[in-house]
């Protein structure tokens, strides 16, 4: 797979015996990735505690004091317009991104691994996955989620069965004014009823629903592998670099004066120095490639149990609203919320990827 001469390096990047100074900026830039993830995670943990969502919001109140109130009114327009309105703005800052690291990637890291002999199938690969995860996202952008309307209204109050606690019969949109089939909601920002409801997604300004999951489950499957991809291709380049510059061996003198052998930690901060935007790079697509991992396979369960976002959302409340501890006629017996629409696994994925009433819909047109 690999082969060739190595590109030549800047003449200034490789460590000797001299006094180089320690680089805590690197410490920083892992603190700043340490803390996005960590971030993450709090929002998804957070969205499911009670205790936190209280945390949160106290927060927000301190933030209010401090704050001037000309500067909260705008801040509260532009959430209100970036988070509650359909715009294309997340779509445009999606392509842009991806754009520039593709870019990126092109610049920097394609033509020095061609000098390597890097396989072309690996290096064509990321291009590949680009290509496939534009049409899913295109599809899920303009695929209609499953909107309720009155043509099609006793249609979807077929397909599944109410259960009473989450989803219960004879509920009415107050908006609009059509009856609510079981796992249907209205999605505030598109202001409509969308059937097998799972969440509205402002990167794909779309809802996802029944009709169009099979391609949000695709766009994220594919984002998640070129993202991979072309963290694989980038780290493999640099170790390869490091290898043949026999960097590694080398030795330098530390701030107190103390002749040291090259570690994994200098290794980073030389290549970081050498080649700043490769790592940076590097840093931005694993970590990508971890986030968006962790939420593909979340999506995957759902998929696999027969559940939606909004019905994982709202399923500790309706837990709550049966569980032992409420108050009840002492002969009654605890009931547990359940779900009761799930068919096995291959059902399940069955009905993501066909779904009953698009072909229906299909074989009326």
């Amino acid at each position: 797979m690999f082969g060739g001469e190595m590109p030549e390096l800047p003449a200034e990047g490789y460590p000797d015996k001299r006094n180089i100074p320690r680089m805590d900026f690197l410490v920083l830039f892992l603190l700043y990735l340490a803390l996005v993830l960590l971030g993450f995670v709090m929002i998804c943990v957070g969205s499911k505690t009670h205790y936190l969502q209280g945390l949160t919001s106290r927060g927000a109140q301190i933030f209010s004091y401090i704050i001037p109130e000309c500067l909260q009114r705008v801040m509260l327009r532009v959430l209100h317009y970036l988070f509650h309105t359909r715009n294309n703005t997340f779509v445009i800052l999606h392509l842009i991104l991806q754009g520039m690291v593709y870019t990126e990637y092109t610049w920097e890291i394609f033509g020095l691994c061609q000098q390597l002999e890097f396989s072309l199938y690996y290096l064509f690969l990321p291009y590949l996955l680009l290509i496939v995860n534009l049409v899913f996202f295109a599809l899920t952008c303009v695929t209609n989620p499953g909107t309720i309307t009155k043509a099609n209204e006793l249609l979807f109050l077929q397909v599944y069965e109410f259960d009473e606690v989450m989803f219960p019969k004879n509920v009415r949109c107050p908006t609009c004014d059509l009856r609510k089939p079981a796992r249907s909601k209205h999605c505030s920002v598109c202001d409509r009823c969308v059937h097998r409801f799972d969440h509205h997604c402002v990167w794909v300004n779309n809802c996802i629903g029944a009709w169009n999951t099979r391609h949000f489950l695709g766009y994220l499957w594919t984002l998640t592998a070129s993202a991979a991809t072309m963290a694989v291709v980038s780290a493999v380049f640099l170790v390869r670099l490091v290898v043949m510059s026999d960097v590694y061996l080398q030795t330098y003198v530390d701030d107190l004066g103390h002749l040291q052998v090259v570690d994994t930690v200098f290794l980073v901060q030389y290549l970081f120095l050498t080649f700043p935007r490769i790592v940076f790079l590097v840093g931005f697509v694993v970590v990508l490639s971890f986030l968006l991992g962790g939420y593909l396979c979340f999506c995957l369960y759902l998929a696999a149990t027969n559940q939606t976002t909004n019905e994982w959302y709202k399923g500790d409340r309706a837990w709550c609203r049966q569980c032992p501890d409420v108050a009840r006629p002492p002969a009654a017996e605890p009931r547990a919320y359940r779900n009761i629409h799930s068919r096995g696994l291959w059902g399940n994925l069955r009905e993501i990827f066909l779904p009953a009433t698009a072909r229906y819909e299909r074989k009326k047109k």
